[in-house]
This record gives C-alpha cells, structure tokens and sequence, in this order.
C-alpha cells in the first residue's frame, strides 16, 4: 500500500468503529429526518428520511408517515424518494422519486384509497427539484433542472444528474458558454387530464417558485442559467395563460417566495446571502402589483415561510442562537411569536416546518444533545411524536461531551457569539474552533452542530468552538452586511479575539489551538494561518487561497466580486491583497489542505496552490483531493477518510493529551 494510504492505520479504525457505533445499529432505519409536511387538519404527517443500509456512498432517501411514535415507510427501497407534500384536501401525497432511472426525480402521487406503490406522473425533461401544489388541489407546480444544471454549494457544487456517457474515455471535455441542458424551467402537472405542459418561457431561468392563487405562480427568475446569476434574481409572476410580470427587483437576494391561496398576497425573503438555497433576511408582504413593504418580524431572521390561511403567514428563523416561529396576521399588522428555543432547533441548513390550518407547527426538532425527534406546537405546548433514537444515538450522546452558548467582544466592541463544545472534565483544553461556510450562514443547537466530525472530535478530547462571526445570519441584515467587501479583514479578529477570551477563561490551552472549515471558513482557515501564528495546525477544506484565479475558475465569480468589492484586474485590489498565496512566506503552521475533485465553487486548484505555496517556503503541508467529491466531503467511505486525517492532523501537531 501507499505510504499515503491510511485504512490500516489505527485512527482510520477508531474513525470507522466510531461511525459503525452511530449508524450500525439504525441500518435501514432513518439516521435524519427532514422537510416535514402535514395535512391542513394535521391528522397526517410525512417526513424525508435518509437512510444508510452499509456504510458505503451516500444515504438514500425515502418517504416516512409518522404513526403515533412510529415512523412508517411509504415507499420501497427502490431508488430515493423525498419532499412529500400533501394535497389540500389532505388525500393524496405527492412525491419525488427516481426510482426509475437514478439520480432523475420525477412526480409520484400516492392516493389515501390506494394500496400499494405511488404512481408515476408523465415524464418532465430534466430532473424535479421541488413540487408544490395549486390551492384547489388540480394542479402540481414542478420546478425542473436540466440535466447539466449547476448544484449550488450546499448541495455539494458539481452538475445535476447526467446519463450515462457514451464518449470514448479519451474524449476530452469540452466546454463553449452555457450549455442548453443548464436551465431550470417550471412545468405543470394536471390531475385531470393526466398531462403536464411547461409553464415558464424561453429566455428564462427559475431558480425557485411557488403558486399564487391557482392560475398563477410567483418565482425567483434570472435571464441566464449560471449560478452566478442566481445573485441578481428578479421576482416575477407568471400566469398560466403565459404572461410574464415583473414584481420586484433588489439590490441582494431573493428566497423562499410564497403565494396567499386566493392569490391577492405574496411573501418572500430578501437577504444578503452568499449561497443559494441558503437564504435569511428580512420579510416582504405585499399586494401583486404594488410595493412590497417589510414586516416587523421580532428580530428574527427568516429562513422559512407558508400561509396559514388568506390572512395569516407562518414564519421561522433565527435570532441570535435562537430559533423562532410566529405568525405575522396581515389584518393587524403584529407578528406573534409563538415558540423559541436555544436549547433545540429545527431543519438542515436552516429552520423549517408544516403549518396546519388552525395555526399548529410541525417541526423536527433536534438539538446537541437531542436526537431528532418530531414535534406538534400548539397553544397547550409541545406533543413529541416520533424520533429517530436508538442505540447509535445512544453512543453518541455518551461521547459527545456538552455545548453552551458562549459570547466574547472583538477588538472593536462588537459582540460575536458561538457555541462552544467540551469533553468531560476540567480544561484547560486543546481547542478546534471550526469555521462555517457562506459567510453568511449559522451555527445553532443542533444535533452533531451539523457536521459529523465534531462529535468524534470531542470524543477524542477536544474542544470544539463553533462560532458565528460578522456576516453571520440571525443578528439582522446590518450584521450580515459587516463581512461584505471585507472578508480576511475585521473578522479575522472575530476568531482570535475568541481564543483570548476562552484562554483568559481558563477553558483552552493557548499552546493546542487549531483551524478548520469549508467553503467560507477554508478560505478563513489559509486566511488566518498568514495573519498569526499562534495556531498548532490547520486544516483547509475547499477553501479559496488565490481570490485572483478564483474569480476565472468557479462558477459563481460574482460572489467573489461582490464580497470582496473588488476588481481582479487591479493591482493591489483584494482580489490579490486578501489572498492566502500571497502571504505564505509568512506561515508557520502545519496545514492539511482538502478538495474535491468535482468542486465547481472552490475548484481543487484552490487547495493545490496554497499547498505548493507552502511546500515552496519550507511549511509542513499535504494536500488530500477526493476524487468523487464535490464542495465538501459527503460519501463514505471518503467521509471516513477525511474525518481520520482530520483527527491524526489534530493529534499529531496539538494532541488532546499533553506529551
């Protein structure tokens, strides 16, 4: 074997058996559950949940109707189903599965009359990322990507499925703008005459969509494909008869547009946002056709929206490490929070639930030291139904050591917030502080703080800071505003600042301090390692280290002009003064530079040249590249490698315990 292969090593066993303990024992079983969607009476609830039957590739997907504390399948083994959603009479579940042709989504619908398997709907082009239903509940929306469709960072970069290529292996890849298979379209599916047709014209792209009323759908549009279009949507209204209008236009971004059932009220989200489907801001409400006004939603970023009725919007977010849900009532102007909590949360990337008709709250709540679980929020308080809690959960909750909310000041007063995590016993510790990706995105009470290394690193003896730096969502849009045309400069402060306070605190040793992230915090990982050299080791995942190559590299270059406020042909710009590479000379810390190979947003080349920067000025550094992997290491058994390297990084350069 390779001297770079580590399978026989004893840290990829104790990484393995780790993984096996967790998810073994929950094999065919959900490991999480998401997307919850509810009758309008709430007699019925249905979930995403993804599941692992062998610790191999990536979890497949099915559909689950939670039964009392029971979590039910509804669809077989075959392919991936997902994002159930009820009808409005609550009789049939529509559903998206590519069961016959895998890795392509397509619309199922299973009726409440009916034994059996769901049923397929005529076939669309492309693959279906989302359907919503019509308020009358006769037709089905469906938002389609074209087989060559960019994924957005969230979802690992990279394409969209792609049939098998017939091409000879020495073909080379050939690329000439955008090709006809990168747009998104929106078709509609009829349940009465059993056809679909396409809605959305030539010439443009729908990111996102949604009805309103049930002749017409709003959507979050651009005139070309790209990702990096995505960034300048315009809101517009498309009517089934085929007119286009324009409803609004801004300055940032748009998200989670929502239509009232008659039609006469629209909602969606604008925010500052550094990656798509990743979406928190302030709330507009409005009348189609006139302005739409922002509402006093409490402080609350929000990150979720569905209307309860023609008068009431229910919405989720974050305030600060809180998670809340309220109820904005348009005859009266008031929003009324209902729920909040920092102890547990809800959602993936960000808050989410169902809302049925007399105002209860579906949600999958989790927390650190809280399994998923699914929950029904009234005005009597809280009723658990099912979880997903066995005997993996179990383990992991008696390794994974404790989380509290933490504050601390950066140099220039501000306040910065995070959640810090602790192995038993008295520290000082050593300390990984893990940095989110974005920017603009969060950390909050949630299972594993949403990546899977964390837990394993506490396990080991490590603390472990999570913490929401400027640009961070939850404190408002002026905050998230901080990191625009400034990142590598005021937020570098935001972390040191943090290991003095923890030190001062007697909580970290200064001497065993590390660094890792991905996306945003890679780039913040080789950032920092220039800027001081207090730090034992780091390790930078798709990170970006060359603003300037960056920019004519990725797929999203406008986010690099945007948050950096620069221009690549100038010399001095931040395009080159920001940029890790050009301070190498000035590193002294051991790096462990990670890509992967598919990776359209911080292409690999990002991690090679700071990786042969290094090398060239004398500093310790490997450089790991997955060659099945997009923006972040998401497959096993690439997930067990990654999370074994990353532990023998810490435990050689700054080991948990002192030698």
């Amino acid at each position: 074997m390779s001297s770079f292969d580590i399978r026989d090593s004893e840290v990829w066993q104790t990484v393995e058996e780790h993984f096996r303990r967790l998810h073994e024992p929950g094999f065919g079983t959900p490991f999480r559950i998401q997307g919850p969607t509810v009758s309008a009476d709430g007699t019925r609830i249905a979930v995403t949940g993804s599941v692992y039957d062998e610790l191999a590739g990536l979890p497949r997907d099915a559909v689950y109707l939670v039964d009392g504390d029971k979590l039910q399948p509804l669809t077989s083994t075959a392919g991936s189903s997902r994002q159930p959603r009820f009808s409005p009479d609550g009789r049939t579940l529509a559903l998206l599965s590519d069961r016959a042709e895998s890795g392509r989504a397509q619309l199922y619908l299973l009726h409440a009359d009916q034994l059996g398997e769901a049923e397929r709907a005529p076939e669309v082009p492309g693959t279906v990322e989302y359907a919503t239903w019509s308020p009358d509940g006769a037709r089905v929306l469906l938002g389609v990507a074209g087989l060559g469709a960019d994924l957005a960072g969230g979802q690992g970069s990279g394409r969209t499925y792609r049939p098998a290529d017939e091409l000879p292996d020495w073909h080379p890849l050939v690329e000439a703008g955008i090709p006809e298979e990168a747009w998104r379209t929106l078709w509609v599916y009829d349940l009465a005459t059993d056809a679909v047709s396409r809605l959305s014209p030539d010439g443009l792209n729908v990111w996102e969509a949604c009805w309103l009323g049930a002749d017409s759908v709003v959507a979050v549009t651009s005139p070309t494909p790209d990702e990096a279009a995505w960034y300048t949507g315009e809101l517009k209204s498309i009517h089934l008869n085929g007119d286009v209008k324009s409803v609004t236009r801004s300055g940032i971004q748009f998200g989670w547009p929502a239509g009232s059932p008659d039609g006469n009220r629209l909602a969606v989200v604008e925010a500052v946002c550094s990656d798509r489907w990743v979406v928190a801001g302030d709330l507009l409400v409005g009348t189609p056709g006139e302005k739409l006004q922002r509402v006093d939603t409490l402080g609350v970023d929000v990150t979720a929206t569905q209307w309860i009725d023609n008068e009431r919007l229910g919405l989720l977010g974050l305030r600060g490490l809180e998670t809340v849900a309220a109820i904005y009532d348009l005859s009266t102007d008031k929003t009324t929070e209902i729920w909040s909590s920092t102890d547990t949360s809800s959602g993936t990337r960000y808050p989410e639930g169902a809302w049925t008709k007399d105002g209860r709250l579906v949600l999958v709540e989790d927390g650190y030291r809280q399994p998923q679980q699914v929950v029904v929020i009234d005005a009597d308080g809280k009723a658990i139904l099912a979880g997903i809690a066995h005997a993996g959960t179990d383990y992991l909750l008696s390794v994974a050591g404790s989380s509290e909310a933490v504050a601390w000041s950066a140099p220039d007063g501000l306040r910065i917030e995070g959640i810090l995590c602790t192995p038993p016993g008295d520290g000082p510790f050593p300390l990984v502080i893990n940095i989110h990706g974005g920017p603009v995105w969060s950390f909050r009470n949630s299972w594993s703080l949403f990546y899977p290394w964390t837990p394993l690193l506490l396990a080991n003896g490590y603390a472990v800071l999570n913490p929401n730096p400027r640009g961070s969502s939850g404190r408002g849009q002026e905050f998230a505003r901080l990191v625009f045309g400034e990142m590598g400069g005021d937020d570098t402060y935001d972390f040191t600042s943090a290991v003095d306070a923890l030190v001062e605190r007697g909580i970290v040793d200064s001497t065993r301090v590390g660094l890792m992230g991905g996306s945003y915090g890679g780039f913040m990982s080789s950032w920092l390692v220039t800027q001081d050299q207090r730090w034992a080791a780091a390790i930078p995942s798709s990170p970006v280290t060359n603003w300037y190559s960056q920019h004519f590299t990725t797929n999203i270059p406008f986010f690099d002009a945007l948050f950096l406020d620069g221009n690549p042909e100038v010399p001095g710009d931040k395009f080159h003064s920001r940029s890790p590479v050009a301070f190498a000379s000035k590193v002294r810390t051991p790096c462990l530079n990670i890509a992967g190979a598919l990776d359209r947003c911080t292409p690999p080349t990002q991690a090679r040249e700071f990786h042969q920067a290094l090398l060239e000025h004398g500093v310790e550094s490997m450089l790991a590249i997955y060659p099945q992997e997009g923006h972040g290491v998401r497959a096993f058994p690439a997930l067990i490698d990654y999370c074994a390297r990353t532990l023998d990084w810490f435990q050689r350069h700054m080991p948990a315990t002192k030698p």
